[in-house]
């Protein structure tokens, strides 16, 4: 039996990078997984490769700052697997470029799925949760959420916002006694395709700005490489299982100790 055996969870953002390993990881420790994403197709293959190990699935097309959708989503999962125990709110997108560039309409789509859609799959997911007894709502920020970047002030901004909404609803849920907890995780460096599409739109047109998160976990991390999706992942399986039973308004940070302060020029080796 696996840490998550028998639970039902729902994965935002499940076509690709952290989303997919989580959804996977998820399912291999038992969960019953609802895989969604705006990209329909794409979030239909993972589901497909969780069906080929043995596990319970299906795939939804969603776009999670369109509030419509999220009664649906919450009613065939509890049509097709009979309750919601665990939500990972994890679609996001990044936008990156200098306050005095970003159109104001990028700003209002990186916050609608990034702010707006961790809301919406809270505001959803809490009433389905009471009717299953309880459960653990993920909410995956990012390091950009614990402190600024240049360049990614948007971004810093949804982030931190998911940070301390993660806090306030865990009290909300604490103070209820519904037996919901509600985490953060907070990804630094990680190996993902999220990385290719990073780009802004400027007075001169739309620009992408590839990042290559090898060579940025390897100069910025002190541990020296990117994270991988699976790491996430595994911290994700601990927060929807009852290993984390008394964790509820923290925080999980996987960032290779980008975090913990600066590395010193020169390394002294231990005599």
């Amino acid at each position: 039996m696996g840490t998550v055996d028998g639970k039902v969870a729902v994965i935002t953002g499940g076509a690709s990078g952290i989303g997919a390993a989580c959804a996977l990881a998820l399912a291999k420790e038992g969960a019953r997984v609802v895989v969604t994403d705006l990209d329909g197709p794409k979030a239909q293959q993972v589901a497909r490769k969780i069906a080929e190990f043995g596990g319970e699935t299906f795939s939804l097309a969603q776009d999670v700052a369109n509030e419509a959708e999220w009664a649906d989503v919450i009613a065939q999962t509890e049509d097709r697997f009979g309750r919601l125990d665990v939500m990972v709110a994890n679609a996001g997108i990044c936008v990156f470029g200098p306050v005095t560039e970003m159109t104001l309409a990028d700003w209002r789509r990186q916050n609608a799925i990034n702010l707006d859609g961790v809301f919406l799959s809270t505001k959803y997911a809490l009433p389905a949760m009471r009717r299953a007894g309880g459960g653990s709502i993920v909410i995956m920020s990012s390091i950009a959420g614990l402190r600024g970047s240049a360049g990614f002030a948007g971004y810093c901004a949804s982030k931190a916002g998911v940070r301390f909404f993660a806090k306030a609803v865990a009290l909300e849920c604490a103070g209820a006694g519904d037996n919901i907890r509600v985490n953060s995780v907070h990804p630094g460096i990680i190996d993902t395709p999220l990385w290719a599409t990073i780009g802004v739109s400027t007075r001169e047109g739309a620009r992408t700005r590839i990042v290559d998160p090898q060579r940025a976990g390897q100069n910025d991390a002190p541990i020296g490489r990117p994270g991988t999706p699976d790491e996430i992942a595994a911290g994700v399986v601990f927060l929807a299982s009852e290993a984390s039973s008394y964790m509820t308004g923290a925080e999980l940070v996987f960032d290779g100790g980008i975090t913990a302060g600066a590395l010193p020029r020169r390394q002294v080796k231990p005599s």
